[in-house]
C-alpha cells in the first residue's frame, strides 16, 4: 500500500467511497482556487466551458493536478498501478447559488467497461453542509444500476439532470465535508447527489476520474491521459499537455469532448448541457 491502510481499502469496498484524505496544505488548494476564479472573470464567456469536462486539456496545472502523486497514491491502492485520467470538471457553487445535483450514479451514461472507476472529489474551497457538499448513501454502489431519468433542469449541475428514479432513503446519506486540499473518493456506482449553496462561502471541488488502463470504452473511441504506469492496452488515444488555453488545446479539447458527448447523450431527448453544440 502507498497511501491507504488495508482497512481504509475494505471500508472503500464495503461502502463505496472514503473520506477525507489529505492531498496538499489549504494554501496550495487556495492558489488553485484563484487561478481558476482569476480565469473567470477574465473569460466569463468562455469560464463554464473552460472548465467543465476534461478542463485538464486547456490548463497545464489542472493537467499536472491529474498527476498529483498524493491522488494517485491513493487511486493505485484501488485500482492498481497503471492508471488513465478519463475525466476532470469542476463543479462549483457561488454563494447561495441554487445549482444542486440531484441524487445519481455515475455510470448511468458513460459507457465504460468493466466499472472499475474512482473519481476523486478535491476541494479548493471549504465544502461543508450549508454550501452543498457532496452527499453519498453508504453501500449503494452494490445495487448495480439504478434506473434513471433525464430531467434537463437548468439549475442541476449534472449534465442530462439525470436522477435515480427509485427511492432514495437520504436519512441515510452521509455528508463528505472537506478542507480546501482534502478529497473523497467514490465507486463509480454509487449514489450520490448534494444540495445548493445556502451560505455566502463559494464552493469549488475538482473531480477527476481514473480507470486502470484495462477499461474501455463502449460505443466509440474517447482520449485520456496516462496518469501513472504503462498502458499495454491503447484503448484510448492519448492526451497531451497543454499549453495555457492555447488554440492548439481548445481545439483538441473541442475534439475530445465531442466524442464524448456522442457518447454521453446518446439516446437523450433534450440537449443537456452540452459543450460542443451551437447556441440557440
Amino acid at each position: 500500500m502507498k497511501a491507504l491502510s488495508e482497512a481504509q481499502v475494505a471500508q472503500y469496498h464495503r461502502d463505496g467511497f472514503l473520506s477525507p484524505l489529505t492531498a496538499m496544505r489549504p494554501a496550495e488548494a487556495d492558489a488553485i482556487y484563484r487561478q481558476v476564479a482569476a480565469f473567470e472573470a477574465a473569460h466569463p464567456a468562455e469560464a463554464r466551458q473552460a472548465f467543465a469536462s476534461k478542463c485538464h486539456l486547456l490548463h497545464p496545472y489542472l493537467y499536472d493536478l491529474c498527476r498529483h502523486p498524493k491522488l494517485l497514491d491513493a487511486v493505485e491502492d484501488i485500482i492498481g498501478p497503471d492508471i488513465l485520467c478519463w475525466g476532470s470538471g469542476f463543479f462549483s457553487k457561488r454563494a447561495r447559488d441554487g445549482a444542486f445535483v440531484s441524487w445519481h450514479q455515475d455510470s448511468t451514461y458513460w459507457g465504460l467497461e468493466p466499472l472499475d472507476i474512482i473519481s476523486v472529489w478535491l476541494a479548493v474551497t471549504p465544502s461543508r453542509r450549508e454550501n452543498g457538499c457532496m452527499r453519498v448513501i453508504p453501500g449503494t454502489h452494490q445495487a448495480g444500476q439504478l434506473p434513471h431519468g433525464d430531467t434537463f433542469a437548468a439549475a442541476n449541475l449534472l449534465s442530462r439532470g439525470q436522477e435515480i428514479q427509485v427511492q432514495v432513503d437520504a436519512a441515510k446519506a452521509v455528508d463528505l465535508e472537506l478542507e480546501p486540499g482534502q478529497f473523497s473518493l467514490h465507486h463509480v456506482a454509487i449514489v450520490h447527489g448534494s444540495e445548493p449553496n445556502n451560505s455566502d462561502l463559494p464552493r469549488y471541488g475538482f473531480v477527476i476520474r481514473y480507470i486502470p488502463t484495462h477499461v474501455r470504452q463502449l460505443g466509440g473511441r474517447t482520449t485520456a491521459l496516462l496518469a501513472r504506469g504503462q498502458d499495454a492496452y491503447g484503448h484510448f488515444d492519448p492526451e497531451p499537455r497543454p499549453a495555457a488555453y492555447a488554440a492548439a488545446a481548445i481545439a483538441f479539447h473541442k475534439e475530445a469532448i465531442a466524442r464524448v458527448e456522442s457518447i454521453l447523450y446518446s439516446g437523450a431527448a433534450g440537449a443537456g448541457k452540452r459543450q460542443t453544440q451551437a447556441a440557440e
